[in-house]
């Protein structure tokens, strides 16, 4: 197959893919860090409020997969939230975010990042 016939698909393949890739733990912290910073001007930049939200839904649901894949494989769970819907609001997110050290930060993505502080949260008993 040549390529001239291969790029429509690479053009709907490759950000579908890019997309699935968690952002990287130290990266989101700074950008989230920099707009707290902002503080009511933070407000007109929508575009990076919204990239950084959606990140961290994405991030979340992504946890929450992998714990619930080893709920149901019969594994022992990382973390265990309590019944019904647990929230974390943004303040306490990014002082446990930023609990992690710097370069541990660098080495790992947002999903490892957000497992890590809602197993500090959510310690599963023995």
């Amino acid at each position: 197959m040549s390529i001239v016939r291969l790029a429509p698909v690479l053009l709907f393949i490759l950000p579908a893919a890019a997309s699935a890739q968690s952002m990287n733990a130290e990266t989101f912290n700074r950008r989230a860090t920099a707009l707290m910073k902002k503080g009511p001007l933070a407000l007109f930049s929508r575009g990076e409020i919204k990239a950084l939200m959606h990140e961290g839904q994405a991030s979340g649901a992504r946890a929450r997969d992998l714990r619930l894949a080893a709920v149901k494989a019969g594994q022992k769970p990382r973390y265990c939230p309590p019944p019904g819907k647990a929230s974390m609001n943004s303040d306490e997110f990014m002082k446990r975010l930023n609990s992690i050290p710097a370069a541990e930060r660098a080495r790992i993505d947002m999903t490892e990042a957000t497992t890590r502080i809602l197993t500090q949260r959510y310690p599963c008993r023995d």
